[in-house]
């Protein structure tokens, strides 16, 4: 697309009502999107929240504690785990049909590639953090991941 094109569409998004221009030609596709100025403030309608007294667990009849309040914390997995350093979409492979680049087992070193995160289109190939034994894969294979999230556990 040419550059005089891209500023006269620029400048019909700025001039008018709509917040958002996408156009697709044969040699590209342009997304245009109007942001809001720096003092606008968008109102946001915040449902209404209702606080409950907390309810604490009875005693049974020979005084000892539900166990269900114990197993409603979660269980922290023992050895070192590997975390997203992006948001984006887990892969255990470099593609569909090839073999992942480690299983429950492996032994891996400092260094080696151990999953790829899919971010923006950008395949970002992980790497282990630590050298040992994969004990634990936290995610399947195509599950969208958050910032810091684990993804292995090596011990």
């Amino acid at each position: 697309m040419d550059l005089r094109k891209l500023k006269t569409l620029i400048d019909l998004v700025s001039e008018s009502n709509i917040s958002e221009l996408e156009i697709t030609e044969a040699d590209g596709k342009v997304r245009i999107v109007k942001s809001e100025p720096a003092g606008a403030v968008q109102p946001v309608a915040m449902p209404a929240l209702t606080m409950a007294a907390p309810v604490a667990a009875a005693p049974l009849a020979n005084g000892t504690a539900p166990a269900a309040a114990a197993a409603a914390e979660p269980a922290v997995p023992a050895g070192h785990a590997v975390k997203s350093p992006m948001v984006g979409t887990f892969y255990r492979s470099s593609s569909p049909g090839a073999k992942a680049f480690v299983e429950v087992g492996s032994q891996i070193k400092e260094g080696e590639p151990i999953c790829i995160i899919e971010a923006m289109k950008i395949m970002n190939e992980i790497e282990a953090d630590k050298s040992g034994k994969v004990t634990q894969i936290l995610c399947e294979n195509g599950q969208a991941v958050e910032f810091g999230q684990p993804l292995f556990i090596i011990e």
